[in-house]
């Protein structure tokens, strides 16, 4: 059965003076296929703004801005209501040739997964491959499922949560030196570590939702961390199965109804949920504040 959610996304950027505004781009619209479909959308920008819809390389909805005139105050306001099914894990069955680790991708798939194999930091010392290589047990056999829940386990059981304001991801040499990170980053060690294995991996940026923090009536146990903001997990893509979720930070496999894809990219740099640029007193710039609300609906 479907189930329905509302979303609510809030971005404000404040300034002490008036400033003018460069094109933003905004990556908020929940992404359409067969398990999620979106049935409502608004975007309202304050200043006025002009506002125009792209598809980018990856097929992810952008909407680009134009925020027009002076302000001091940038607000993006986006809801969404959506539907979405959630397909049980003992339904997604690999193929038999990608039950077990190591496996081989067939040609044509391997031609379009190409950039989602290829590892994109560096690994001078070979500190992240001994670190994946933990996961595989060298007495006995490895199932490719196992294998990876059990590094999706792993990170957020040893590393600490550090939710961070600032742009850009640590690398994944940087998370497990310092111990810590955010969604973001552990997303990007796990990527970086499944590819290192020879699994195809991407990241995913999107919304979190927590039952604890729904006003239709809190669940116990179901807290996630990370809610209340934009998320980040990666998808592995597993023959016979496609592309599944985990995430790292909460510890989950597949949607589970939780995880509401927004965009995703070979890197994280390229599924950044806003960005741009504005013009005035480099001294004007106060802060951001950013909220996300996800409530459901129906089930």
């Amino acid at each position: 059965m479907p189930t329905h959610y509302d979303i609510t996304h809030t971005t404000i950027y404040r300034y002490k003076t008036p400033v003018t505004f460069g094109l933003h781009r905004v990556m908020f619209r929940p992404r359409d296929s067969h398990d999620l479909r979106v049935l409502a959308t608004d975007l309202q920008v304050s200043p006025q703004a002009h506002v125009r819809m792209i598809q980018d390389p990856y097929s992810n909805s952008i909407a680009l801005v134009q925020p027009m005139g002076e302000a001091t105050e940038l607000r993006i306001v986006c809801t969404f209501s959506i539907e979405h099914v959630v397909a049980p894990l003992d339904t997604l069955s690999l193929d038999p040739a990608a039950e077990m680790m190591p496996f081989a991708y067939a040609v044509h798939e391997r031609l379009d997964l190409e950039h989602y194999l290829r590892p994109h930091y560096d690994d001078p010392d070979g500190t992240l491959i001994r670190w994946a290589h933990q996961f595989l047990y060298a007495d006995g056999s490895n199932s490719t499922r196992d294998v990876l829940q059990r590094m999706n386990a792993h990170i957020g059981q040893s590393l600490s949560y550090v939710p961070r304001d600032e742009e850009g991801t640590q690398t994944p040499l940087q998370t497990l030196a310092l111990g810590s990170g955010s969604c973001r980053d552990y997303a990007l060690l796990m990527i970086e570590a499944a590819r290192r294995l020879g699994v195809a991996a991407r990241f995913v940026t999107g919304y979190l939702y927590d039952a604890s923090l729904d006003t239709g009536g809190s669940e116990p146990g179901d807290s996630m961390t990370g809610a209340g903001s934009t998320h980040a997990w990666l998808h592995a893509y597993l023959p016979g199965a496609g592309w599944i979720a985990f995430d790292p930070t909460n510890n989950l496999m597949g949607s589970g109804g939780q995880l509401i894809r927004v965009g995703v990219a070979r890197d994280p740099a390229l599924a950044a949920p806003i960005s741009g640029s504005w013009y005035g007193d480099p001294e004007a710039y106060e802060g951001l504040d950013a909220s996300v609300v996800v409530r459901r609906i129906s089930n």
